[in-house]
């Protein structure tokens, strides 16, 4: 299999990666990811569901010129069918399209995706979503950093003018909260859940250890220890941002030198280098390469 340079000269060129704030109600999640998908040009890669996190996942791929209108289609319907003041998920969030990054899969489609991602920005700013750039768009700001204390946190900070949006209303929509808007390369959205005994301060702590900046020295890992409520289980929840220098196999191995993993799970769509030498012992239900590997996803509709 090639890199994803391959990948794009058969396909799409860009993905863009809406996460909305519902993960329970499979009618309006399948009537977003419609709508996401209801133009000319997108393709629907994947949905990807988590009642505890009370959010989903989708995947789209289209050219350029495509994907900021499906963001906003399905922004339409998010707004619709969420109000934001009723999630109770245990995943960071501030909107009911809570992220709407573009993904470029080459450093040639950079340029593309921002332009994208600040089209996209506008759209959504139309229809009333005050919008906030984070990553390269926004001196490297990060998502974290807008999320830290939730939507009322935002709110307030937006309201003492400590931050101001990049597009649209100044101040949260009432029931959609706000989006975050980013031009990014692929990341992978990661999670394993630890066996018991493992608490969730214990969790908090191997986070804390493995992210970037931490004792494990792994670049680009995000990391936080949450307790899910519905499944009964500790999960470790990560994005690795950096693929290229940080492979799924040493994550792995640095949480297992500090408690015992029960299984992993994969969230959409990972670049095929993000799993070179991953252990062959731990279990990730539901995990299809041919589906969850962007290479080969994009070969098959080609």
């Amino acid at each position: 299999m090639g890199p994803l340079s391959d990948a794009a000269d058969a396909a799409p060129v860009l993905l863009a990666v809406p996460n909305v704030s519902e993960g329970r109600d499979d009618d309006a999640i399948d009537a977003i990811a419609a709508a996401f998908t209801g133009g000319d040009g997108v393709r629907l890669l994947d949905v990807h569901r988590d009642p505890d996190h009370n959010r989903s996942v989708v995947t789209l791929a289209g050219a350029p010129g495509a994907l900021a209108p499906a963001l906003a289609a399905g922004a339409r319907e998010a707004i619709a069918r969420i109000d934001l003041r009723a999630n109770d998920g245990v995943h960071p969030h501030v909107g009911a399209l809570d992220v709407a990054p573009v993904v470029h899969l080459t450093p040639d489609d950079r340029g593309a995706a921002c332009a994208e991602a600040l089209l996209a920005a506008d759209l959504l700013a139309r229809l009333g979503l005050p919008v906030l750039l984070y990553g390269a768009l926004a001196q490297g700001r990060t998502r974290a950093q807008l999320r830290r204390g939730g939507p009322a946190a935002l709110a307030a900070r937006l309201a003492d003018g400590e931050l101001a949006t990049d597009f649209g209303p100044p101040r949260p929509h009432p029931t959609a909260g706000t989006t975050l808007v980013a031009a990014r390369p692929p990341l992978v959205a990661f999670n394993v859940v630890l066996r018991p005994p493992v608490t969730l301060e214990q969790a908090r702590a191997i986070a804390a250890a493995i992210r970037e900046g931490g004792d494990a020295e792994l670049p680009g890992l995000r990391a936080i220890g949450l307790q899910l409520e519905r499944a009964g289980e500790i999960q470790l929840s990560m994005n690795v941002e950096r693929p290229d220098l940080t492979p799924l196999r040493d994550v792995v191995a640095a949480i297992a030198a500090r408690a015992p993993i029960a299984r992993a799970e994969l969230v959409a769509l990972a670049p095929e280098q993000a799993f070179a030498g991953f252990p062959a012992d731990l279990p990730i239900p539901g995990f299809d390469p041919a589906r969850h590997l962007i290479e080969r996803a994009l070969r098959a509709g080609s």
